[in-house]
């Protein structure tokens, strides 16, 4: 066993596999304190190693596990989108066929290559980029579907592969992407139909959500972890919030929480049988509506020792009693999302914030001891004018005043669409690079730390989030090239003709009607929904901003 793998404490004990256990490699497309960090790489690896029918090894791009010779299936988790270049690394290194295509016929009547099988936010999100290197992607949350996709798999093991991936394909949240035909319009490139191949495939595959009120923890602590021994609970999943660019809500809705009594407390009790470091995980810890009640869990002297780590909290639950918790549990700092300073913006995205919610926010962090308050924003929002960026940093100016001493860091991204969302239809915005300069300017010279994140890598973002599967080729190539920035201009300019220009993915507003990449895959919400989100939004439009990025047809 290599060096991370000995360094691990187990929460969970593997199972001992049967005879003809399904030899199986579950793999996390970068290095293992990064793959290790991912709470839902943990749970999956756990549910899978706890199975005594699958003999499950682990790969990282820098370490691994022994690894069978002839695997039947490979797994991989996928949380950030540029991971893909390691999931083709990790492939060629199992001498493993990149694209599936490529892999075993569809009617070979003995498959000489394992089933690559992906989860994870990024292809639940939108998948189509990447699916041509996948031959089943398991949409939702896996206490639902490893369970049905292992089953699924077992009833056709031995049959041909065209077999195996029809059978899969009537599994609720299994989507095999080689059994749908994806056609596209002469004039602008955009999707014209997307149609399964037979009349036995399911036309829509719905992405499976638990429901339960048992969430995630831990099974591995580490000290080889990116967050080194840290012991990870999940207090909520989703958000209620619903802010209208919001993948982390709206792909995960509905909001659900963690039952105190019989779900939280004892997982932090057997964390901290073996560590001192707790986090606790959500995109709303503090809308937990028993929160106050956790915290009284955590003051109580026996935990004094306890070092606590929150994920972004909103912004109006910083009370001082959180902040002297946080300070009593060696943390100095607090992460809130504010996204803007102007009640417009906020109103056209949802964000149920006023400015004075912001500024106390500051002042109950300083008042609780607290040095560092870290804020999340962005700029070249849907609806957004100059007025509002001057807004913000007015907003920051007097966050400064109102909580002298209170270091003030706000990192800044661009916008970038996301499917299943209400701005799915929105472009990114050509002046978000300038307007990020202009906050650069205009709050480093108060003094204000600010750090915004790199446009050009937005635009791949964007490029990613809203691609089809045309884009295989592309991500070829950059790797090719060397996968920076250029590269994927040098591939773009390699494949026109062949792909619509990049504007058409980036920066257009797409149309209400319009066959998205992701049509046939079913989020949470139906399209109608966020349709009426959509126009709900656009009504806090200014007149300018209406002129320069009014969508049509919108309900």
């Amino acid at each position: 066993m290599s060096a991370p793998f000995a360094a691990e404490r187990l929460l969970f004990t593997p199972a001992i596999s049967e005879s003809d256990a399904i030899p199986t490699i579950f793999a996390f497309p970068n290095e293992y304190s990064v793959g290790i960090t991912s709470l839902g790489y943990q749970v999956v690896w756990a549910t899978l190693a706890a199975r005594s029918d699958l003999h499950v090894s682990r790969l990282f791009t820098d370490a691994q596990e022994a690894l069978p010779a002839d695997p039947e299936l490979i797994g991989f988790s996928l949380s950030w989108e540029l991971d893909y270049v390691n999931v083709l690394g990790l492939l060629e290194s199992l001498q493993i066929p990149v694209r599936a295509a490529a892999r075993s016929p569809l009617n070979a009547s003995h498959s000489s290559h394992p089933l690559i099988f992906g989860g994870g936010p990024v292809l639940t999100a939108n998948p189509e980029p990447f699916v041509d290197f996948f031959d089943v992607i398991l949409l939702g949350d896996g206490e639902l579907l490893l369970g049905e996709f292992i089953a699924a798999y077992k009833a056709v093991r031995h049959c041909d592969r065209l077999t195996q991936l029809k059978h899969l394909a009537q599994v609720p949240g299994l989507y095999v992407p080689a059994l749908y035909e994806v056609t596209y319009e002469g004039e602008d490139g955009s999707v014209r139909s997307i149609q399964p191949i037979d009349s036995g495939i399911p036309d829509r595959i719905e992405k499976q959500t638990y429901r339960g009120n048992t969430l995630s923890a831990s099974t591995i602590v580490t000290e080889k972890a990116a967050w080194e021994n840290i012991y990870m609970v999940e207090v909520v999943r989703s958000c209620p919030e619903m802010c209208r660019f919001c993948l982390a809500s709206y792909l995960t809705l509905p909001f659900r929480t963690a039952d105190l009594e019989q779900s939280l407390i004892p997982a932090i009790d057997r964390g901290l049988q073996v560590t001192d470091r707790l986090g606790l995980l959500g995109a709303s810890v503090t809308q937990h509506p028993e929160f106050e009640e956790l915290l009284d869990y955590l003051n109580r002297p026996e935990q004094d020792q306890v070092r606590l780590s929150i994920a972004s909290v909103r912004t109006n639950t910083v009370t001082p009693k959180l902040a002297e918790t946080l300070v009593k549990h060696d943390t100095r700092s607090i992460t809130i999302a504010v996204e803007s300073g102007s009640d417009r913006v906020r109103q056209i995205i949802n964000k149920k914030l006023t400015n004075e919610e912001i500024i106390q926010a500051a002042i109950n962090a300083k008042a609780g001891g607290l040095s560092n308050l870290k804020l999340y924003g962005m700029a070249g929002v849907p609806g957004e004018e100059m007025t509002d960026l001057e807004q913000t940093v007015d907003m920051m100016r007097a966050m400064k005043k109102a909580a002298p001493g209170l270091r003030l860091t706000l990192g800044c991204s661009t916008f970038v669409p996301k499917a299943h969302t209400p701005f799915q239809w929105f472009g990114v915005n050509r002046q978000a690079e300038k307007r990020l300069q202009f906050l650069q300017k205009q709050l480093r010279s108060q003094g204000i730390d600010f750090r915004p994140e790199s446009y050009n890598w937005s635009v791949i973002q964007a490029l990613l989030s809203r691609g089809d599967r045309r884009l295989s080729y592309l991500l070829e190539l950059t790797r090719h090239y060397g996968d920076t920035l250029g590269s994927y201009r040098r591939a773009f300019k390699e494949l026109r003709g062949k792909l619509p220009p990049l504007e058409y993915y980036v920066y257009n507003d797409w149309q209400p009607g319009q066959i998205l990449p992701w049509s046939h895959l079913q989020g949470p919400l139906p399209e109608a929904t966020l349709l009426k989100h959509l126009s709900t939004s656009m009504q806090h439009f200014g007149e300018t901003a209406s002129q320069e990025r009014q969508l049509s047809s919108v309900p």
